[in-house]
């Protein structure tokens, strides 16, 4: 019986990730230590990302893995507020090279990612958010042309482009802060499943589409 190629989704958050790897032909299962209610993919598992992560590939049915580790160690939030997080890259490379199989570790710019791709909203259309990430693999990626950025609506006064932008058609922020309602920020990541907390932290679908895409190649 044909079975479509799987992919293990670490550190999986709501699922920003999967959808754009369903999109591309996968069957995706998540895990994340906290519950995902909304998890956008097939199948949701809640426990230690890397201590699940070993017993799913350990069973023989995952074909590909990615994982998105936390980023605060590598945020701009970290480095003003100079609080100490946790680097979960190390591990989380440990077991994909382990694992034996084609892997992308994605995160933020600044971590400590070898070779990687960075993707930005730029380089899709339909999307309203510039969010840089960078993709770590050991399947070569490439990425598209990346545009000129946008000038980004603003609630702050003392921008020059203050009150020039529409934020229903303009680059929006999507952050802990934010400057835009949740609907549009929902449509300039391309996500409608998610609650505000949940769209802060995860990537555009459109990015995880164009790197499965990638990823289908070296597993069908």
């Amino acid at each position: 019986m044909f079975r479509k190629p799987r992919l293990l989704d670490l550190f999986c958050c709501a699922g920003g990730a999967a959808w754009g790897y369903l999109q591309a032909g996968f069957d995706v299962i998540g895990v994340d230590i906290a519950d995902q209610p909304r998890y956008a993919g097939h199948m949701f598992v809640q426990g230690d990302a890397i201590m699940v992560g070993k017993t799913l590939i350990e069973g023989g049915e995952i074909d590909a893995v990615h994982a998105s580790p936390p980023c605060q160690a590598h945020s701009d939030l970290q480095k003003q507020s100079k609080l100490h997080y946790e680097d979960f890259i190390p591990q989380t490379r440990e077991l994909c090279e382990w694992s034996g199989l084609p892997y992308v570790i994605e995160n933020v710019e600044g971590a400590p990612l070898r070779d990687p791709v960075m993707l930005c909203g730029t380089m899709f259309p339909g999307l309203r958010v510039i969010r840089h990430r960078l993709f770590e693999s050991n399947v070569q990626l490439t990425a598209p042309s990346h545009g000129k950025h946008p000038l980004v609506f603003t609630h702050d006064k003392r921008k020059a482009h203050y009150g020039k932008l529409d934020q229903d058609t303009s680059f929006v922020q999507v952050t802990g802060g934010g400057n835009c309602s949740i609907a549009n920020a929902r449509d300039a990541m391309g996500i409608w499943w998610m609650n505000k907390h949940e769209l802060n932290e995860a990537i555009p679908p459109a990015y995880t589409e164009h790197i499965g895409r990638q990823l289908m190649a070296v597993v069908s």
